[in-house]
């Protein structure tokens, strides 16, 4: 029996179950989900198991109730915006209405180029479906350690239940990688692919920024733009996806998400029957669109907009693909690149008044990001630390 198949077997073992060693066990093996499968597991470990009240209640459908995020039943929740087929002032209004209430949107006639999305997407399931070998040099959790890091589960030894994913994990601005520090699969095609994100990203800003009333460089003059992280996540098929989660409910703390996904499905997000996130809401499938890439709020972005935009949870779903396909996504973090522990962020000036006095305290970008990974397990919405007595 070969180190990594017995180090899996110690990880699929319930008897005597030290949940602190299994997940030891498992991270030894710097194989992630991916080495599980390879080792021929047909039932998953029970690191991976999460609570019941965290599970979707429809096993058997894993979908969510349709909801309409407009009062057009037959509109979808989340939009699908064509950012160059209406007059400026009418996508400007799109984008206005879906970050007011969805915090989500999908867009199409976004500039990005077809083949470089599709080589992203490629380049992710080459990158994981290479042998354990190819993939351990770049196995940390470490965020200091490099600018290319593949892990399964960051938060890994903190969560209370491991997700069924894999993660390769790469800063691209504002100091870029050189080539050699990408590992092989993506250095083809990483640098095309971002660069273009990094210019959608400023177009959606524009776009959010004259939907305030403001300037269009507005929101890029605060440096909203400066840093760009991707991840590539790589969900396996799950031999029991009733059990477990892709990734748990959460939301971004950044300004703003660029999502591609392909054609496998999996990603929902939480909305309330007027479109926003909320108490008794519900879960709403965002399928994929041939072409689109998906745009989420981040939690620092309904903060500088005092709340007029709405950044909302969502979550991923277990792969239960019974072809073996792997759900991929690539996932760039757009956010604050330099002085992250000294400039601070709170509502934007011009959109306060008497009446719409400040909702939440002004912060750093370090800071937030400490607390969140602090209260990362507790659902309070992280921002509601941030608010202010009204």
């Amino acid at each position: 029996m070969s180190s990594l198949t017995e180090a899996v077997v110690a990880v699929a073992s319930y008897d005597g179950y030290d949940r602190r060693r299994e997940l030891q066990a498992f991270d030894d093996t710097k194989a992630g989900v991916r080495g599980l499968l390879d080792a021929g597991v047909t039932s998953i470990p029970a690191i991976f198991h999460h609570p019941p009240d965290s599970l979707p209640q429809n096993q058997e459908a894993a979908a969510a109730t349709p909801i309409a995020a407009t009062d057009d039943a037959a509109a979808p929740a989340v939009p699908v915006i064509d950012l160059q087929a209406a007059p400026r002032e009418e996508v400007v209004a799109l984008v206005r209405a879906a970050a007011e209430t969805a915090g989500f949107f999908q867009v199409v006639n976004h500039g990005v180029p077809a083949d470089a999305m599709a080589a992203m997407i490629a380049a992710v399931r080459r990158f994981n479906e290479q042998p354990a070998e190819a993939k351990r040099p770049y196995y940390t959790r470490d965020t200091s350690a490099r600018k290319a890091r593949f892990y399964s589960n960051l938060d890994l030894f903190q969560s209370p239940a491991a997700c069924w994913r894999d993660t390769v994990f790469c800063d691209m601005a504002p100091e870029p990688p050189l080539p050699d520090e990408l590992p092989e699969p993506l250095r083809g095609v990483m640098f095309e692919y971002t660069d273009a994100v990094r210019k959608l990203a400023v177009w959606v800003f524009e776009l959010l920024s004259e939907s305030l009333g403001l300037a269009g460089d507005h929101l890029s003059k605060l440096g909203c733009g400066e840093s760009l992280k991707v991840a590539g996540n790589y969900y396996p098929p799950c031999p029991e996806p009733h059990l477990t989660l892709g990734n748990t409910r959460h939301t971004d703390p950044t300004f703003l998400t660029v999502l591609l996904q392909d054609g496998v499905g999996g990603l929902q997000v939480f909305l309330d029957r007027g479109g926003a996130g909320g108490d008794g809401g519900a879960w709403v499938d965002v399928p994929p669109v041939p072409g689109a890439l998906i745009i989420n709020v981040g939690d620092l972005l309904q903060l500088v907009s005092n709340g007029r935009f709405r950044s909302v949870e969502h979550r991923v779903l277990a792969n239960k693909s019974s072809t073996g396909e792997a759900r991929v996504s690539v996932a760039s973090f757009v956010d604050v690149g330099r002085d992250r522990s000294v400039r601070r962020y709170g509502p934007i000036e011009e959109l306060l008044t008497p009446g719409n006095p400040p909702l939440y305290r002004s912060v750093t970008v370090e800071e937030f990001i400490s607390h969140f990974y602090r209260k990362g397990s507790e659902r309070r919405p992280r921002l509601d630390y941030f608010k202010l007595e009204q």
